[in-house]
């Protein structure tokens, strides 16, 4: 091992046998290439058996059945010119009914400085086992290459464990042969590599300005068939929420379901854990510690084709609100299509869904040549939003296209510089698929910039009146007081105001005297 940093470490076994129980490593080191001094970084499997006790003449107190092999995620390219994602970051084993075959979930991040980007890959314990039991790597020299290996194989196999029942001579690794342990110093290395299940990633993240750094996984029953929801952790604190759907002549289809920002500032995710029992996410990094539900339906809306479209495989409609889906439910109003997230087929029966358009209508007021935001949020990651304006007097609506003035951002639109002309009702449209709806109605009003003017003297001449007239309240009461005592004279009215003018002057004085003071004490404190 050369500069190896450890991802994860697993017991898994291998057969029913607990003799022959393995430990399973993964982490990444760094790969010098034969010739040159280039250095690169690889991922890696290994294995040692766990009732590995170190050799008797040689290897004494060292693993004498660790072997280990290359781990690749990458996105085939033209000519064999993949796209590699060689750093591991994160592995999370996914329980099956089979012990002994869970999925291996891993989260890759590229080497390179220029080109930027994560990937999710899975891969079979079948596989692995199968390169494990595969050919050696062999390598002459350092100047060499690494060939596959065709000499003979020392019996029992290097990398065996050892087993009353697999050898009744052979009860521990203190009873392997000279040549076993010799030649497993000479060749830890499996000539084949372990390729993911589908091929290539089931999830990709290229040229954005983060990477990610956790994974977690649950298998969820849906309506139409068993989904693994991905939850990824990224480095600036966001955590993604992804499920990948295999589609017809076995396409994947990666659908981001949510993506949340868990942190004030951006953040590193170092840890995340899940709780199926409890439902929830544990997400940790140096900021603190999150907890978060696995599903959170009521955030898709309140109509059957919002609640459809999220394709969540946790949420389905129930007749009343988007909430979470249990298969064991008899209801039959349970709406849920996770593959296609097809509302018309869905909820073509249910009212105020497709046939009448249940959009928000607002009403927004920009001050000309000012900018303004129009805000349009669709529920779900995948659909593709269109906006419409429909001036006043005019029946048809036409598409608005961006440019200098006019900014599409994926929260709403952003007109600089409001110009009269901008007036009028806009609308928003989420498009998926085939499926068209309106999620807001805006109607925009721009104040022109003169009126504004105007307004504005008008505010600071009522600021002065307002000034004028709290200033005749207090003589008033006074006024009133000294009518209706008798016993108050005009003398002792005069000799209370004069009190009153030396006791607020003198106010003013003692918080100026007051600072001075402290700016004494300041400098006395910095003499000494």
């Amino acid at each position: 091992l050369l500069g190896a940093k450890f991802i994860g470490t697993f017991p898994i076994p291998d057969t029913y046998n607990p003799d022959d129980d393995k430990i399973y490593f993964f982490f990444r080191e760094i790969s010098q290439d034969s010739g040159t001094s280039d250095k690169t970084i690889l991922s890696r499997v290994g294995r040692v058996c766990k009732n590995d006790m170190g050799g008797q003449r040689s290897l004494i107190n060292k693993w004498t059945t660790f072997l280990k092999a290359r781990l690749v995620c990458s996105i085939p390219g033209p000519e064999g010119a993949d796209t590699h994602f060689d750093e591991l970051q994160d592995i999370f084993l996914l329980s099956t009914r089979d012990e002994r075959n869970p999925l291996v979930y891993g989260v890759f991040t590229t080497t390179s400085s220029v080109f930027k980007g994560s990937a999710v890959c899975v891969y079979s314990m079948a596989d692995i086992r199968a390169v494990f039991n595969g050919p050696y790597a062999h390598k002459e020299s350092v100047d060499h290459r690494w060939v596959q290996y065709e000499g003979r194989i020392p019996y029992p196999r290097p990398g065996t464990c050892p087993s009353k029942t697999y050898d009744p001579l052979i009860k521990s690794t203190r009873d392997f042969p000279d040549d076993v342990i010799s030649f497993i110093k000479r060749h830890p290395l499996m000539y084949k590599s372990v390729y993911p299940v589908t091929g290539g990633p089931v999830f990709t993240r290229i040229n954005v300005d983060y990477r990610l750094t956790q994974i977690v996984v649950d298998h969820v029953m849906a309506e139409d068939g068993q989904y693994d929801v991905i939850f990824l952790g990224t480095d600036i604190g966001t955590v993604l929420k992804v499920v990948s759907i295999t589609k017809e002549k076995w396409t994947k289809e990666e659908v981001v379901l949510e993506e949340l920002q868990l942190f004030k500032h951006p953040s590193f995710i170092s840890t995340m854990e899940i709780s199926q029992k409890q439902q929830q996410l544990y997400i940790g990094s140096r900021d603190g510690l999150v907890q978060l539900s696995l599903h959170r339906c009521h955030t898709y809306g309140k109509a059957c084709a919002d609640c459809c479209l999220a394709r969540d495989p946790y949420c389905a409609w129930d007749g009343n609100s988007c909430s979470r889906y249990a298969p064991t439910s008899k209801r039959r109003a349970r709406r849920q299509d996770v593959k296609y997230g097809d509302p018309v087929a869905q909820c073509w029966d249910v009212e105020d869904s497709i046939s009448h358009e249940t959009a928000d209508e607002k009403v927004i007021f920009g001050i000309e040549f000012n900018s303004t935001f129009l805000e349009c949020i669709p529920k779900s990651q995948q659909a593709s939003i269109r906006w419409y304006i429909q001036r006043s007097e005019e029946e048809h609506r036409e598409e608005v296209k961006a440019d200098d003035r006019i900014i599409k951002t994926e929260h709403g639109l952003l007109i600089r510089s409001l110009q009269r002309k901008d007036a009028g009702a806009y609308f928003c449209k989420a498009q998926e698929h085939t499926f068209v709806h309106t999620i807001v109605k805006l109607n925009l009003n721009v104040i022109e910039n003169g009126q504004m003017e105007s307004t504005q003297k008008t505010e600071d001449e009522d600021g002065r009146m307002r000034d004028l007239l709290t200033e005749s309240r207090l003589r008033y009461k006074d006024y009133i007081q000294l009518v209706s005592s008798p016993s108050f004279s005009l003398d002792e009215y005069c000799e209370q105001m004069w009190h009153r003018e030396k006791r607020r002057q003198r106010n003013k004085g003692g918080a100026k005297w007051k600072h001075v003071q402290e700016m004494k004490k300041k400098r006395n404190r910095r003499h000494h």
